[in-house]
């Protein structure tokens, strides 16, 4: 008894876009039967490229390449191209992230009395329904959470001093343990700020920013973090497991 075996693929593809003008990326939906060079046409209203000068490499999912699509007349079908790829877009006629500098936008601005009387702007809609900072209750009660936050930050600030070993844990990131070089107000935000020397290079600076050197200590070994995300203590620098032979 024979069976016939079919083997049945999908019409469209859906693909990510990207491209070396914009950090911008796109789901977007393309028939297989479409040639390269009407896909070319289309990406030039998802990317603002130019179909003359762009050029479309075909990535996997784990961003390794693919294959180019360097026919303008083949289909995009032909290609070992599948749903969930990446396509990614090469003008070299315009410049990485040209779109993305909104600086260069004409703004349309309206002069604060004038906004204030009008009915239909997003702040007569918060007023109307009290939200935000047209809430008093809730305004308040932000207010009060925002002194309890200085206060409890105040009160661990403390506990710290120049010189102390510790250990740092920022949400969403593992712990770090270091020396705390810096414990006071900082230009850079509003706020006490606990300046640590890491004992490894996992910082963002070397005890400066933005002009300013609050402490002293090697490049990426230094971080500013809030005294709450900091705990002092009996915190030796961690064994990494090497014997000197294996450096």
């Amino acid at each position: 008894m024979s069976h016939n075996i079919q083997v049945i693929t999908e019409d469209f593809l859906n693909v990510t876009i990207t491209s070396n003008i914009s950090s911008f990326g796109s789901e977007k939906r393309f028939p297989k039967s479409t040639t390269v060079g009407n896909l070319k046409g289309k990406l030039e209203l998802v990317t603002g490229g130019s179909a003359r000068s762009m050029k479309l490499f075909a990535y996997d999912k784990e961003n390794k390449l693919v294959c180019a699509l360097d026919n303008d007349d083949a289909l995009l079908g032909s290609y070992p191209i599948d749903s969930g790829m990446i396509l990614h877009v090469e003008d070299k006629q315009l410049c990485a992230g040209e779109f993305d500098d909104v600086s260069k936008v004409e703004k349309f601005e309206i002069p604060e009395d004038e906004y204030a009387k009008r009915t239909d702007s997003v702040r007569a809609f918060k007023e109307k329904n009290k939200i935000g900072r047209f809430n008093p209750e809730a305004q308040k009660k932000k207010e009060e959470e925002q002194k309890q936050k200085e206060e409890e930050e105040k009160q661990q600030a403390a506990t710290m001093k120049a010189g102390d070993r510790c250990q740092v844990r920022v949400p969403g990131q593992p712990s770090r343990r270091g020396t705390v070089r810096y414990v006071g107000e900082a230009d850079f935000k509003p706020g006490l700020w606990v300046g640590v020397q890491y004992d490894e290079p996992h910082g963002k600076n070397d005890g400066s920013v933005a002009g300013k050197r609050y402490f002293e200590c090697p490049q990426k070994y230094g971080g500013f973090v809030k005294p709450t995300a900091v705990e002092v203590g009996d915190f030796p620098e961690e064994d990494l497991g090497f014997d000197e032979d294996e450096m």
